[in-house]
């Protein structure tokens, strides 16, 4: 019975992609149709291997694979859709392997192993599934490798079966630290979602300020949490671009607060979240960063037994640089390091982060300080901090759960020549 559709995802060479089109041979008996997703701009279409159907080439919409699965997945007619990836192809062990789902199970996954790391990859999924649960945009995942584990992450484990480790060879495994960064990342999505009871509290402050292109990924990373935040605070501060569109497609959830304002800067758009903190602390994240899956648990258990004389916890910090709209390139870790005084916040390889302040800290403060210096428009980080410092206890650990995206549009980038002037400013 020919009962699947075949997608082949991300094939970077044609070799590669004849090797996984003639390994259909094993299972041809059950293909219908086999479709190649072209997500790279050449064209790879090698000599066709005899696997008696006619492969097809899809073209990316938009160059956005999420969104052109979600709008191929409602022509298909086949009961299941067959995944394999970039290097991926079957060995002859595929053919004693019982490719069906019954009861419950709607995804068979199979294990990716990469040095050390194992990533679930969704091998076998019910089409009927595929078309109830959407995949993320590209504006929703920090890069595109991050689609499928992101989707398959939202999916109850009841439903999930796995297979055997033995039925998919790759022709070359790229082991650079680029890849391996992203896998670990994507590793995150597996983490199973943990009480935390006993732990403290945390809400997010984010404002935006002309991030449509990212701010949806940031939300999205406070979502995709194995333990969520208790509030997502969101301001948009008199954006120009589409921005607010944007959040507007998260205001429906509960989690999430939203607000909009004049174009007045960021210290006085944070400032009018401040009043709606509920919980024990709060992280600052900007609109165009995000975090990993596993950050709140983490920074969670790092709060626990926080000293009471410290008003903020900060720890490393790992950078990004953007390619494309839908991909970034690892550029590595910025270990933080202790900070006691103005002196050493001064001379701090910018920025500390990420910043989770204790909420009573913040409020005795009256929020983030307006000073005169572009009134309060630029670094609103460190105003705060140097604020904070009289009264309250910095605190380094040594954690990484806090992606930061470097682009044309950074602030940061853009304005490094001013902080001469800015902290002659600072009291």
């Amino acid at each position: 019975m020919k009962d699947i559709h075949v997608l082949l995802l991300s094939y970077s060479s044609s070799n590669s992609l004849k090797q996984a089109l003639t390994s259909l041979n094993f299972i041809r008996d059950r293909i219908k149709h086999v479709t190649v997703v072209e997500e790279y701009n050449v064209s790879l279409r090698p000599s066709l291997p005899s696997i008696n159907q006619e492969i097809k080439y899809m073209k990316l919409i938009d160059e956005d694979l999420g969104v052109s699965l979600n709008e191929y997945f409602h022509n298909i007619p086949c009961e299941y859709v067959l995944f394999l990836y970039d290097q991926d192809y079957f060995n002859s062990n595929i053919k004693d392997t019982r490719l069906e789902l019954h009861g419950n199970h709607y995804v068979m996954t199979y294990p990716y192993k990469i040095k050390g790391l194992v990533i679930q990859r969704p091998l076998l999924v019910k089409t009927s599934f595929l078309k109830q649960i959407n995949f993320f945009s590209k504006y929703q995942v920090p890069f595109k490798e991050a689609v499928l584990p992101s989707w398959l992450f939202r999916i109850n484990n009841s439903n999930i079966i796995e297979v055997r480790d033995d039925l998919v060879n790759q022709t070359v495994k790229n082991t650079s630290k680029h890849i391996i960064q992203k896998l670990n990342f994507i590793g995150k999505y597996q983490y199973e979602l943990e009480s935390d009871g006993n732990l403290p509290s945390i809400s997010v402050l984010l404002a935006n300020y002309n991030m449509a292109d990212y701010v949806g990924i940031a939300i999205n990373s406070c979502l995709l949490q194995s333990s969520l935040p208790e509030k997502i605070l969101i301001i948009d501060d008199g954006s120009t671009d589409n921005s607010y569109k944007e959040l507007e497609k998260w205001k429906q959830l509960s989690i999430v607060k939203l607000f909009k304002q004049d174009n007045k800067g960021k210290a006085k758009a944070l400032n009018n979240l401040i009043p709606y903190i509920e919980t024990e602390f709060v992280v600052e994240l900007d609109a165009d960063d995000w975090f990993d899956p596993d950050a709140f648990l983490t920074i969670k258990k790092h709060l626990k037994n926080l000293p009471d004389d410290v008003g903020v916890l900060y720890g490393n910090l790992r950078n990004w640089v953007q390619i494309n709209i839908d991909n970034v390139k690892y550029r590595g870790i910025k270990k933080g390091k202790t900070i006691r005084n103005k002196s050493e916040l001064l001379s701090y390889l910018l920025p500390v982060g990420p910043r989770i302040y204790r909420t009573s800290a913040l409020k005795q403060n009256n929020g983030f300080p307006i000073i005169k210096y572009e009134d309060g428009r630029m670094y609103e980080d460190v105003s705060i901090l140097n604020d904070l410092l009289k009264k309250t206890r910095l605190l380094y650990r040594d954690f990484t759960v806090y992606n930061v995206r470097v682009h044309e549009l950074s602030i940061t980038k853009k304005n490094h020549s001013n902080w001469s002037d800015f902290i002659k400013y600072l009291d």
